[in-house]
Formats: structure tokens, sequence, C-alpha cells
């Protein structure tokens, strides 16, 4: 669905996150400098205003990592590829963290608005446009791309960031499971519009990027299917996540990294049964994060609402 480390090659890494840059992308850069070539007198520039919109994603994407860390989440991994770029970010399984993390990414593009602005419309004033067209258009250009992004992204569309936006906002009310069901369904619609779109423009590259965004609709409603299935199943009294908060699943979900055999930590006391083997810290499935049963058994559940 999304682009990994495979395949991608390692350009440098900032405040602990690694930046990839994926082979593809040259290949689509050639295409992409090579339709803007009749809008400039030199090559150079079309090179520049392709790498400045990746610099864009780039600073877009740093966005959702570092928002991602202030709320105590894991990012160190960013991704560039020909439809954009992607932060593998892991805030904690909260409503306001994950809003934050996603937030902040068009953030970024909402804080170059106006100084990309303010830049094209001086240079309208001045008249740069006789005086240096090269460097007027690229500036115009510029301005657009990052109010295109900033638009765009915020479509209420699953999985961009106006649609993940929404699926944070719905979580305070409906709960994970059920936010993320009405965001895919919501996403269903809005893409299909796209689709349209791009069949009615002979758009190639959007009606691939309208594609992506189909496939990852269709993985957020498995997603979103699981999740309900997860929040029915029973939990054990007496134990809660120090992390999320959530009351551990009763069953042996938990595997023995010496027997491989499955088991209930909790019921154990996180001693596999079939070994015997010890474990000091205990790893919750729904956030993923570890601690010792000790801190499990001191944390307060979080309420669970009735339609969890």
């Amino acid at each position: 669905m999304t682009p990994t480390r495979q395949g991608s090659i390692r350009l440098f890494r900032f405040a602990g996150i690694d930046l990839y840059l994926h082979w593809s992308w040259f290949l689509v850069a050639v295409y992409g400098i090579s339709s803007r070539a009749g809008t400039y007198r030199s090559m150079i520039w079309p090179a520049l205003e392709y790498l400045a919109l990746f610099g864009i994603v780039l600073v877009h994407e740093f966005g959702h990592a570092l928002a991602c860390r202030q709320v105590g989440g894991q990012a160190d991994q960013i991704v560039l590829w020909p439809l954009g770029g992607v932060a593998y970010v892991a805030p904690p399984p909260r409503p306001g963290a994950t809003l934050w993390s996603i937030a902040a990414g068009p953030l970024v593009n909402v804080v170059l608005a106006p100084f990309l602005t303010f830049l094209a419309l001086m240079g309208h004033a001045s008249g740069w446009r006789e005086t240096m067209p090269n460097g007027y258009q690229f500036i115009t250009a510029l301005c657009y791309i990052n109010w295109g992004l900033l638009i765009f992204n915020l479509l209420p569309i699953y999985p961009l960031d106006g649609g993940q936006i929404l699926q944070s906002l719905l979580w305070f009310v409906l709960g994970r499971a059920r936010s993320l069901m009405v965001t895919v369904v919501i996403g269903f619609i809005g893409v299909a519009g796209l689709i349209v779109v791009a069949l009615l423009k002979h758009e190639v590259w959007f009606g691939i990027l309208c594609v992506f965004i189909l496939l990852n609709c269709w993985s957020g409603l498995m997603q979103a299917r699981v999740l309900a299935r997860i929040a029915k199943l029973p939990r054990r009294g007496g134990f809660a996540c120090p992390e999320c908060g959530q009351a551990p699943i009763i069953g042996p979900l938990w595997r023995c990294d010496k027997c491989l055999k499955p088991f209930d930590t909790f019921e154990t006391h996180a001693m596999c049964p079939h070994c015997g083997a010890l474990f000091p810290v205990t790893r919750c499935p729904e956030c993923g994060r570890s601690h010792p049963l000790a801190e499990w058994a001191g944390a307060a559940p979080a309420p669970r609402p009735p339609w969890m």
C-alpha cells in the first residue's frame, strides 16, 4: 500500500528520523521536470521546482513525525516517493495524540502559505514577470503547489490528512472502531468522485493516486472491522495498560519467546506455563508498548463507552 525502505536510498538522519528516497522517484522526476520545461527558459528552473515540491512535502512529513514524538509516539522514518511522502508514525492510541500527529503536517503548509503568497504578490507588484520571469514563475509555482497540497490533503477522504483528522475527531464521540468505519465510508464516496475527475481530465498520475487512496480505504475498512471485533472481546479486571489505559483481553494472546507457545500472561503472572520462562515486561496488544506486570496492576483502566 505504501512505500518502504526496500528499494529506497537513505539520504540523511535528522532529529532521530531517517529520510529515504524511493528509486522510482527518479523515473517520475524525469517526467515531471520535462513536462514543465516549456514554462521556463532554462531546464534548471523546472528541476528546482520539482525539488522544491518535495522540499515542501518533506517539511510536511517532518511536521507529522515531530508532533508524533511530542505526544510520546514513535516516528523514525520518512520515505519520499513519486506520489509524495509517507511519515511512519505510531502515536499513542488516543484521539488527542493522533489528532495532533496528523494535524501538524497540514499546519506546516498553513505556516508556509502566507509567506509564499506574500512573495508571489510582491513579485507581481514589482514587475518581476518582465524583469525576472523565471524567478517570478518559480515563486508563483511554489505558492500554488503549497496551497494545492494543503487543500488536497485536507479533503475528508481516508487516508489523506483530512480523513484522518476527521477520524480523530469522531474518535472522541464514537470510539476508535466506529470512527474509522464512518471515515472510511466517507472516503470511498470521496475517492469515487476523484476517480471521475481523473477520468474526465485524462490525468494519468492523478488516477494512479486515486487508486492508491482507494486501496488504503479498503485497508482502513479491514482495520475497522478488526477493531470492532476486538472491542467486543471480554476484558480482564484489575489490570490496565499504563500507556493506553485499556484493560487486557482475556485469552492466550502472548507467545513465549523460548518455547513459542501461546499463553495468557495475566493468568500465569508473566510466566510461561509450558516452559516456566519469566518475562520482566508485558506487551500491550493494542498500543504495542511494554511495561512490567506490576505497572499493569497499578494502572487505572480507561472507562469503556457503551459502544465499545
